[in-house]
């Protein structure tokens, strides 16, 4: 358990460290969140918060991997993963603060960007473990046609960078889900004698715990895409070097949940003509909308996360 409980300290004392500093030089530097206006109208308040502080936990992340992994060479697939996708993140989040919208980069701009980064890690993991699958609740590993383990895999990055950015919506939401994600990954890696990734993904789990100390409600900072969209490239990249892609869908059943409103949300509006099936998507929307408070919603979409998290661990053979 060494393998874990030191990287995930290291990086939440970095982020820890880091967070007042980085937190008044956005400010300094006047980078506030601009608030959908389509979304609730209690959001309207959050307005002005520092965003891009997904950088903290980026620089935890970072640091503890490079500090406890025992070949960085080795590591560096799971590394783009994370810097590579906080990158696109920061050109969106900047897009967005610089234009003083809540739109930022297209999302055919993205994707395409996305792509990219994913096509490399997916390569990478294909070469490390080949092209094999452990699927849940089953023993052993089931190799795949190549190509098929490439579309999984591509997807796999992408989905769950995009998942976890539609999850990141409220106070501590996003950074507590990924912290339990990231934690149990951890937890996998070890017992599957992965090292990299048992470090790298208690790192990650680490930092998100140290964010969370100033992105709990009310927020001193907000991760934006900076942190979302690269929680959800270093889940999947972990998820790919220890074969558990299909897992991964498990122990982040909360960002499943999340997506699956959203599509269910869009497909079911354009085929009725405009009626909705929530009162708002992503699903803690609805959950607001309906009377929760927002503290209320983000605790227990955090008991869902240890939830799936535990089903998850029970799913490994």
């Amino acid at each position: 358990m060494t393998t874990i409980i030191y990287p995930a300290a290291f990086g939440f004392a970095v982020a820890v460290l880091l967070g007042r500093p980085t937190i008044a030089w956005l400010h300094r530097m006047r980078l506030g969140q601009v608030v959908r206006q389509a979304g609730p109208r209690t959001h309207l308040k959050k307005a002005g918060t520092p965003s891009m502080g997904g950088a903290l936990i980026v620089a935890g992340a970072l640091a503890s991997t490079l500090a406890f992994v025992p070949d960085p060479l080795e590591a560096w697939p799971l590394l783009l993963a994370l810097i590579g996708f906080a990158l696109i993140g920061m050109l969106d989040d900047l897009s967005k603060l610089l234009a003083r919208r809540s739109l930022g980069l297209k999302a055919r701009q993205k994707l395409a960007l996305q792509l990219v980064v994913a096509v490399v890690v997916a390569l990478a993991a294909l070469e490390r473990t080949g092209p094999e699958l452990r699927v849940p609740y089953l023993e052993g590993v089931y190799a795949v046609p190549e190509w098929l383990y490439l579309l999984l895999a591509v997807g796999a990055i992408v989905g769950a960078g995009n998942a976890v950015n539609l999850t990141d919506g409220l106070d501590g939401l996003a950074a507590g889900a990924t912290a339990v994600a990231a934690l149990t990954m951890g937890v996998i890696a070890s017992r599957l004698e992965v090292v990299d990734a048992a470090v790298f993904a208690a790192a990650v789990g680490g930092a998100c715990l140290g964010f969370a100390w100033f992105n709990a409600h009310p927020a001193q900072v907000i991760m934006g895409d900076t942190g979302s969209l690269a929680l959800g490239g270093a889940l999947a990249a972990v998820a790919l070097f220890t074969r558990t892609p299909l897992l991964l869908v498990i122990v982040g059943g909360l960002f499943v949940l999340e997506t699956l409103s959203v599509i269910l949300q869009v497909a079911y509006f354009r085929l009725t003509g405009g009626r909705r099936i929530f009162r708002m998507s992503p699903l803690h929307h609805h959950f607001e909308l309906a009377g929760w408070a927002e503290p209320q919603v983000v605790t227990r979409f955090w008991l869902l996360s240890l939830a799936f998290a535990a089903a998850g661990l029970l799913g490994l053979r």
